[in-house]
């Protein structure tokens, strides 16, 4: 049986500097981190107070350094559920405040109601905050 998500690991360029955008941008907080022998790998760990689920974030030195693509094969986007349309429009204003790209509040058509706010991290991740009213 399963009970849920523990956490979402992602693979970034720069462990440092994705913490630093995740924790200024989306509010989460870092909570441990992990450096193995010959510092090939690091992460940092992250959770967000009003999230139940953990980020981590994974920095392979040895691996390619290009841009994120959800047209290959793996993650297409990451979405985060918000509690209302005026959150959409919170995080909307707070997007433009810290001067994150993102599309403007739209209609999720395959959901009656439902409306999301999309943008990307420093890796080009798609990520969305989705309100689905049902």
């Amino acid at each position: 049986m399963l009970h849920g998500l523990h956490h979402l690991g992602l693979t970034v360029r720069d462990v440092e500097r994705s913490a630093a955008w995740y924790t200024t941008v989306l509010g989460f907080e870092r909570i441990g981190e992990f450096a193995a022998p010959g510092g090939e790998r690091r992460k940092v760990f992250l959770q967000h107070p009003n999230v139940d689920v953990r980020v981590g974030l994974t920095e392979h030195r040895a691996g390619p350094s290009d841009e994120f693509d959800e047209t290959r094969v793996g993650l297409d986007h990451l979405a985060f559920r918000a509690g209302s349309a005026a959150e959409l429009d919170e995080w909307q204003a707070r997007l433009a405040k810290l001067a994150v790209p993102h599309t403007p509040v739209a209609s999720a058509n395959s959901i009656a109601g439902a409306a999301v706010l999309v943008f990307r991290d420093p890796d080009n991740i798609q990520l969305e905050i989705f309100f689905d009213p049902s």
